[in-house]
């Protein structure tokens, strides 16, 4: 049974937190570095990223993608696979980038930090479009792994079909 704290002194903590959704010290101490975050959120079925600016007012999304965009461009396998993943980062610094977006920082919410995650296969996107974002190497997908070539058959070719469309001539 959980007992409630109650008197004078007792504070709630804010909604967010209560639901387990933020956490303001990291989203602080993210903030206070004065660059754009990238945001890379996954769901069941999606990948999304996002360059958010903090104001005073609330945080304004400068530039994002969405997996589900991937099938335009030819892409049909998951979109929150690997793969996917990298080129969602990849669609969204291209057009982070044209909107003036030099540099970020990596946000990736409550999720832990695990090597070769999805999140990291966005973050190779991001980089890999001409984004600065510090980084370890060492958390960064293989590079079999980012192509699909762990996939079932033709998900290379199409990856590379899908990257060309984007326009990622870059080392990934």
């Amino acid at each position: 049974m959980m007992t409630m704290a109650t008197g004078p002194r007792y504070r709630v903590p804010f909604r967010r937190r209560r639901e387990g959704k933020t956490d303001y010290r990291h989203r602080a101490a993210l903030i206070k570095s004065g660059v754009p975050r990238a945001v890379v959120r996954k769901s069941n079925k999606n990948v999304r990223v996002q360059f958010v600016n903090f104001t005073a007012k609330g945080d304004v999304v400068l530039a994002s993608a969405v997996s589900t965009e991937l099938e335009k461009l030819g892409w049909t396998g998951s979109g929150k696979s690997t793969p996917g993943a990298y080129l969602t980062g990849l669609l969204a610094g291209k057009r982070a980038k044209d909107k003036g977006v030099g540099e970020a920082v990596l946000d990736i919410g409550l999720r832990e930090p695990t090597k070769g995650a999805v999140v990291f296969a966005a973050l190779k996107g991001i980089l890999d479009a001409g984004v600065e974002v510090p980084h370890s190497d060492k958390m960064l997908p293989a590079k079999d792994r980012l192509t699909g070539k762990h996939m079932r058959e033709g998900t290379a070719a199409m990856f590379e079909g899908t990257k060309g469309k984007i326009g990622g001539a870059g080392n990934g």
